[in-house]
């Protein structure tokens, strides 16, 4: 009955565990019996065990070792068609899982959906939505114009316009996928571009279902402090870019990170 899944991702304590849980089992999918909550997690504690209990979802865990570790074995425990990765600290907006169903279901050969976004913060206020955002959507309605890889790749050669937890997954047809596990800040910007080459579409769904949240102990913003996401960015434009020009590309893009302060 089920067709997709959200395996919530979480990881050691996290103050907005619940609240994440609470949007996703709220979804109109999962009333519906579309779609099904499941939690995986590398670090259980009794903190994870017992809301897990509270909210009726099944619990997974297996060793970790890092993001793509944790990414991989998270699909590992998916038994449906479809999945979303739900990072433990965002929160999904209740029409989330019926839109990328229905993207979805528009095209059997569609590997990935996804979705416009907002950003939150520790407080639970939204952020404004600055130009960072402003550009990563006008790159993903440029991408969406035509369903032709060459191009869709060459728009994507500018930076990585897709917020990976808005992003759900054809399993049926990503059988063989897997994220890069030496990565630590630009293994969904690798996957998207390596799921790019596959036989199949990929789908921007223009409305803004989900609220990425930003806050000083998230991975985004400490793998910005240390320079991690600064040395795998420019080692993503080398991919697509001679040297200077991915040097060039990279003073512009760079100011992205001040957007995770």
């Amino acid at each position: 009955m089920f067709q997709h899944t959200f395996v919530i991702c979480a990881y050691g304590q996290s103050p907005f565990l619940e609240a994440c849980i609470q949007s996703c089992i709220n979804q109109t999918s999962v009333k519906a019996k579309q779609s099904k909550v499941i939690l995986y997690t590398s670090t259980p504690n009794e903190e994870m065990k017992t809301l897990c209990q509270k909210y009726d979802i099944e619990m997974f865990s297996k060793i970790g070792g890092g993001i793509g570790i944790d990414w991989n074995n998270a699909l590992s425990f998916v038994t449906t068609k479809y999945a979303t990765i739900a990072h433990q600290d965002d929160i999904y907006l209740p029409d989330y899982g019926t839109a990328i169903l229905s993207a979805f279901e528009k095209s059997e050969d569609m590997n990935l959906v996804f979705t416009d976004y907002c950003e939150n913060d520790a407080n639970n206020q939204l952020r404004p939505r600055n130009l960072n955002l402003k550009i990563k959507t006008i790159g993903l309605k440029l991408m969406s114009l035509f369903q032709i890889k060459t191009y869709q790749r060459r728009v994507y050669a500018l930076g990585n316009f897709i917020c990976c937890p808005a992003v759900s997954y054809n399993l049926e047809r990503l059988v063989d996928f897997q994220f890069d596990e030496n990565l630590k800040m630009v293994l969904d910007w690798d996957a998207w571009e390596r799921i790019m080459k596959y036989p199949g579409k990929i789908k921007f769904v223009s409305q803004e279902l989900m609220y990425h949240r930003i806050h000083e102990d998230s991975e985004t913003t400490a793998n910005t402090v240390d320079q991690n996401r600064e040395n795998e960015e420019l080692m993503m434009f080398r991919r697509y870019w001679p040297k200077s020009i991915a040097h060039l590309l990279m003073r512009f893009y760079v100011m992205n990170q001040k957007g995770n302060e």
